[in-house]
């Protein structure tokens, strides 16, 4: 069977809160089997599930709460790592209100998880199978999740940029590496908004260390781009990561135009009220094959 996977060891790392400008502690450990995703506030007390179910806010990014004094902003970039490694159980401490930016992308959390070492667990890896197609539209935003073997993410960024006008940007997880392809994606944003944003207290920690900013002719960090279409690839980097909310891997394909962490969740939730739209299934060796990133994909027939 192909097995659940977590953590060998603890490992901890500190950064930048993105909206804070905060510096937060982080640690991530092993978990049981059938845990999944749990975040602690260690500074409260208070866990709180990576799932759908726990999101409170998506203005700016994903934050999940307990719906009454705790919240955790940010998720979506661990999320993302987890995902894109196939951890299926992990606890994830920090102490404030954000997971750390770090550089703006999920590679540092690459990098933590595998110094910490990924072990299997002695139970089969569970996903969840999308059935029927399911979709969100809202004016000329779009996204959906529908039937396919494997994991599949199509993402069509549409700003008037010259860099961001058009791009769109598909991956085959089954075939591509997320680690490579994907994780080093940085978040990205407009000087103009950025400077908005700190004057009304928000992105307080955010900074051309931790994001690409762009003026309205092009990009103003010294290095430039990792990717050509590095923003777009960041959209599939933050997909990854709220996709990751429904509890489970998903088996299936995900096409988004202009979309983002709002329609990413709403698009969960509705699919996971629907419970003709999806099965959760075990997986055996003869029905998958792991590719390099760790993703289950189911092989096709």
């Amino acid at each position: 069977m192909i097995k659940q996977r977590t953590l060998d060891h603890a490992i901890r790392c500190s950064g930048i809160g993105l909206h804070s400008g905060k510096k937060i502690e982080l640690v991530l450990h092993p978990a049981d089997v059938d845990t999944g995703i749990v975040f602690v506030r260690s500074d409260l007390g208070i866990e709180i599930k990576g799932h759908v179910s726990s999101v409170v806010d998506t203005r700016l990014c994903t934050t999940i709460g307990d719906g009454k004094q705790a919240s955790i902003a940010t998720v979506e970039h661990i999320m993302s790592a987890l995902a894109g490694l196939g951890i299926d159980n992990a606890r994830i401490e920090v102490n404030g209100a954000e997971v750390p930016v770090m550089d703006g992308s999920a590679s540092p959390f690459i990098f933590l998880i595998q110094c910490a070492g990924i072990v299997e667990q002695n139970k089969a890896k569970k996903v969840l199978r999308i059935k029927k197609r399911v979709s969100i539209e809202d004016e000329n935003k779009s996204c959906a999740l529908y039937p396919a073997s494997g994991f599949r993410v199509s993402y069509l960024l549409d700003y008037a940029h010259p860099l961001l006008s058009n791009c769109k940007v598909s991956f085959d997880f089954s075939r591509q590496g997320y680690a490579r392809e994907v994780s080093r994606a940085r978040t990205f944003g407009f000087i103009h908004e950025v400077e908005a944003l700190q004057k009304a207290g928000l992105a307080l920690g955010g900074s051309m260390d931790n994001a690409v900013v762009l003026d309205k002719y092009g990009v103003l960090n010294e290095g430039g781009l990792r990717y050509a279409d590095e923003c777009a690839r960041h959209k599939v980097l933050d997909t990854v990561g709220d996709l990751f909310l429904a509890g489970y891997p998903i088996v299936g394909a995900f096409e988004g135009e202009r979309s983002g962490h709002a329609m990413n969740c709403q698009l969960v939730q509705t699919l996971l009220a629907d419970e003709s739209a999806w099965v959760i299934e075990e997986l055996a060796d003869a029905d998958t094959a792991t590719n390099e990133s760790g993703f289950s994909i189911p092989v096709p027939s």
